[in-house]
């Protein structure tokens, strides 16, 4: 099947967000202009190192007066540790909205690119699909103009929605489960077996 790909130069909307309970929520990536909308699966971590990374990336920006580029890249083997992220959510204002109807999933992601563009001076975002064995695939490794390559979704960003997007998926990263009090791992709503409790039961 040729590859699809979703650019939206810019996005109306670019927002994460989730459905389901805390514990079993699924993670989307969705891009909105005008009726098209374009809504991509991803794993809480992803969600949380790009919000991270993207966060990075601006505060570099305005460092270096918002003039010269900068560009991370990320995968799901390289997102291990960041459980962390979730304590610099702030009491920002942005986009509390839920998650635009229809919810169809485009594709799952792979890998997700960051960079920026020197020249429009404006963020890119871009995602990938996952390969037919459920592998991500190296964004270096993807000639963008392969017709058999996986499908893409590409978004540019202002600063300013770029910041939109990270104060909205830092929150939605931290509204999961809350953790232990000892051992730090998610808290079930039926309770939890606490490993520094000898394997008891909290509740």
């Amino acid at each position: 099947m040729a590859r699809r790909r979703f650019i939206f130069d810019p996005p109306e909307r670019f927002v994460a967000g989730t459905i389901g309970e805390p514990g079993d929520r699924t993670f989307f990536l969705q891009a909105r202009d005008g009726a098209r909308i374009v809504s991509i699966v991803l794993e809480k971590v992803q969600v949380a190192v790009l919000a991270e990374r993207l966060g990075d990336l601006l505060d570099e920006l305005d460092r270096r007066g918002g003039t010269e580029g900068d560009e991370r890249a990320s995968t799901p083997a390289e997102a291990a540790g960041t459980a962390a992220f979730a304590s610099i959510t702030a009491e920002l204002p942005g986009d509390v909205a839920p998650l635009d109807e229809p919810l169809n999933e485009a594709f799952r992601a792979g890998s997700l690119t960051l960079g920026w563009d020197v020249d429009a001076e404006r963020v890119l975002v871009e995602a990938r699909a996952q390969d037919e064995d459920g592998e991500p695939i190296d964004p270096a490794d993807d000639d963008d103009e392969d017709e058999d390559g996986p499908d893409l979704l590409r978004v540019r960003l202002t600063a300013d929605a770029a910041r939109a997007f990270v104060a909205r998926a830092s929150r939605v990263v931290a509204a999961g489960r809350l953790p232990c009090p000892l051992c730090g791992a998610p808290l079930d709503p039926s309770g939890h077996i606490c490993p520094r409790r000898n394997g008891h039961f909290l509740n």
